[in-house]
């Protein structure tokens, strides 16, 4: 009864409807603990009843309206909802509290989800470093580390300092597994870091060239079974032993390795192979090489290996298997896109930016270098098998020629075809009309092939001193291509030998600009700018030079020369010594030493130099009188006879050595000696005063009877010098006479009173000698 209302006027007709028993309202089954635990648990069973209020059967719970807040009942069970202020104390929504939120608030408490009210967090506890645990993980990083700055410094080139590190972290390591064994954690052995380390140390050893220690540290790892996939590292011990040449111990670690390799690794495979087939042309064993090779084309054919077996079948000299094999090889695919994918379109825009962000990208650089590579090995292998596949070279070329027309290197058939022209001139053969006809031909082709063309035949006539026709051939392919850097260098060189050398060195500076890595411009322009006197430039020249070329004789010879020039002989010796460290052969820089050395009075380096000289050329006169003079200086005349008598050899016209020759005789006390060889000189010359006189002289000493025959013909010879003086002398009075009366005489005629005389001089002609520039 006590929910039965009287309807009053003053109540509302329709209030009551929104009340229900709160036992059927299904939103709060969501929320209510009971329940959710009841249908967690297994078979459904609810959870013992709780307390319940004082003085009812069941606790309050809530009764919600529409009209004003939820009242606080109690549940079915006869316990709180969730939620519920009990005590004033809010019950937690779960068993496991969110972060703050709760279902209720307590009274009197603030909202605070972040829980700041409870001031600041605790200070975090210090590590305790002191424990086993913590020093062992501090020492695994330091490994780390060491091994991480080892690799570092062998990137940078820095290989003794990545060897030293690698060292330090193989003895860290063994540290680590001691401390670890002490510890009772021997089990938790951390095999990577080991296997790391050993590996790092094996090639820290193979980059410093120490191969014992690196094949010993190899082997560990190998040896230790705990080490999955430690097999394939004998294709490392296997490069050892190539570069230690032991072919056969080489060749037995790449067929260990490759047996412990399944064929799922078919690439790993194909290398090895690779490298077997090598060791076995260096051990002079085509046929086995042969044998990979061929396995490797019919597996996964690829250019190295096309042209390595092209190299056996060439030394076995199998024709038809190497013309096959040649097939082979322009067939290989390259795997590249082709070059039109990178001319851009004039509608798609986007496209167009997308094909210049990739154009010179490091793949499309890496494709070119693919294709230049393959361009290499078939002009070499065209180059190698042509004269031997048939029985001309020139029939043999033209097949090569034919392939390479058919495959898809089209455009290498021109570059055989001027090869082959080029080929005839490094056979010396500069008059052969079959290599003019074959560059000519491509006068009316495409501009780089004819600019090519041009730039051989310029060069063919140079060598043959036509230098017209080279300066013909230079214009040529410089119109055909102004930026072909050979074509002005034999332009430059056309105009060197013209001697307008300001023209040439702006040849010469052109073709830099266009390619700053060509020498033979950076060399002819320092010999150019040495004719005109421009030292410091021309030292600028070489000393670029020398930075590209290091190891250069020719332009460390230059740069000695530039600096004796520029009276600097203490740079000029140390640039010659550098000269002779790399070809200690060169009789004409240790010549120059000498000389170098002779000027700085240090005679017996002057003496050292000289002689090792004369030991690698006996046949420079420089060097044969400044020895026999340096031994007749020293009183040691029976020495410098030897140099005298070998001059005599190679200037048999000239009376002076025989002279010479005497006189170390005389100057000895080897009267007899000396006046036999007067005597054979006085026969082969016998108006040579000089000779007469020791004739005289000797013969007088020696009190023989010839004194008095050999005087009289000194007196007619002597005379009919005088004689002969005479007639030349009045020669040229009577000459200079005439002349001195046609000039006075055409003076009167012009009225001129007194005739000025102008005194001649002796005019002095100074011989070049020039070098052909490179």
């Amino acid at each position: 009864m006590e929910h039965v209302h009287l309807a009053v006027e003053e109540d509302d007709l329709y209030s009551g409807y929104n009340d229900y028993n709160p036992t059927f309202d299904s939103e709060e089954l969501e929320n209510d603990v009971g329940f959710q635990q009841a249908v967690r648990t297994s078979h459904g069973r609810r959870p013992p009843m709780t307390a319940k209020f004082p003085g009812t059967p069941i606790g309050p719970r809530s009764l919600a309206s529409s009209f004003g807040a939820r009242l606080h009942m109690a549940s079915s069970m006869g316990r709180p909802m969730t939620g519920a202020v009990q005590d004033g104390s809010a019950r937690p929504m779960t068993a496991v509290k969110a972060a703050g939120y709760t279902s209720s608030l307590s009274r009197g408490s603030a909202f605070d989800p972040l829980g700041q009210s409870r001031g600041p967090a605790p200070a975090l506890e210090a590590k305790n470093e002191d424990t086993p645990e913590e020093k062992i993980k501090i020492l695994e990083k330091k490994v780390n580390d060491l091994i991480e700055e080892s690799c570092m410094a062998q990137s940078m080139g820095a290989l003794q300092v990545a060897l030293e590190k690698a060292k330090e972290a193989g003895r860290k390591e063994r540290a680590l597994v001691r401390q670890r064994e002490q510890s009772g954690s021997a089990d938790h052995i951390n095999l990577d870091l080991t296997y790391s380390v050993l590996l790092n140390l094996a090639n820290q050893y193979t980059n410093n060239e120490m191969y014992p220690e690196a094949l010993n540290s190899y082997q560990i790892i190998v040896k230790n079974k705990m080490f999955s996939n430690a097999g394939r590292l004998k294709v490392n011990m296997a490069n050892i032993y190539f570069k230690q040449k032991n072919y056969p111990k080489a060749i037995k670690f790449y067929r260990m390795a490759l047996d412990q390799i399944t064929n799922a690794h078919k690439e790993m495979r194909i290398k090895i192979m690779q490298n077997i087939g090598v060791v076995f042309i260096c051990m002079g064993q085509y046929t086995d090489a042969i044998t990979s090779f061929e396995h490797i084309m019919s597996e996964s054919p690829n250019i190295k290996t096309g042209f390595n077996l092209i190299l056996c079948y060439y030394a076995i000299g199998d024709r038809e298997r190497m013309k096959k094999a040649f097939q082979k090889l322009i067939s290989v695919p390259l795997g590249i896109d082709d070059e039109d994918k990178y001319i851009p379109s004039n509608e798609d825009t986007s496209s167009n930016m997308v094909i210049e962000a990739i154009k010179n990208d490091k793949l499309h650089q890496m494709e070119r270098d693919l294709k230049t590579l393959a361009e290499k090995y078939i002009m070499t292998a065209a180059k190698l098998i042509a004269p031997a596949i048939e029985t001309l070279f020139a029939t043999g070329f033209d097949w090569c020629v034919d392939m390479v027309k058919s495959s898809q290197y089209v455009e290498l058939a021109n570059d055989l075809e001027i090869n082959k022209a080029i080929t005839y001139l490094r056979q010396k053969d500069f008059k052969q009309v079959e290599a003019v006809e074959t560059l000519k031909a491509f006068e009316k082709k495409d501009s780089r092939v004819k600019s090519a063309a041009a730039t051989n035949l310029s060069f063919l006539y140079f060598l043959e001193k036509d230098y017209d026709q080279a300066d013909r051939y230079a214009d040529l392919a410089m119109n055909a291509d102004r930026y072909n850097p050979a074509a002005l260098i034999n332009k430059g060189n056309t105009v060197f030998v013209k001697q307008d050398y300001e023209k040439a060195a702006e040849f010469y500076k052109e073709a830099l600009r266009n390619d700053s890595s060509c020498t033979e411009g950076l060399y002819n322009l320092g010999l150019t700018y040495q004719r005109l006197n421009r030292l410091e430039e021309a030292l600028d020249c070489f000393l670029k030079l020398h930075a590209i070329l290091r190891n250069s004789s020719q332009v460390m010879y230059q740069l000695a020369s530039l600096y004796e020039l520029l009276e600097n002989p203490e740079q000029a010796i140390e640039w010659l010594m550098q000269v002779i460290s790399v070809t200690p052969t060169d009789a004409q820089a240790l010549a120059k030493l000498g000389e170098l050395h002779d000027g700085e009075g240090d005679k017996s380096q002057a003496f050292q130099y000289y002689y090792e000289s004369f030991r690698y050329f006996p046949s420079n006169i420089h060097v044969i009188e400044w020895l026999g003079a340096y031994y007749i200086e020293t009183q040691f005349c029976e020495k410098a006879i030897q140099y005298f008598e070998r001059a005599t050899l190679i200037q048999p016209t000239q009376v002076k050595w025989q002279l010479m020759v005497a006189s170390c005789y005389r100057r000895s006390g080897n009267s007899q000696k000396a006046l036999e060889t007067y005597k054979e000189i006085h026969r082969k010359f016998p108006e040579n005063v000089e000779c007469l006189r020791f004739l005289v002289r000797l013969c007088t000493d020696m009190q023989l009877k010839e004194a008095q025959d050999y005087a009289t013909k000194l007196k007619k010879v002597e005379k009919m010098k005088e004689i002969r003086e005479q007639r030349i002398k009045s020669g040229r009075e009577g000459s200079a006479r005439s002349r001195r009366e046609g000039r006075e005489s055409s003076a009167g005629s012009a009225g001129i009173s007194t005739p000025v005389l102008i005194s001649p001089k002796k005019s002095s002609v100074m011989g070049i000698c020039f070098q052909t520039p490179h």
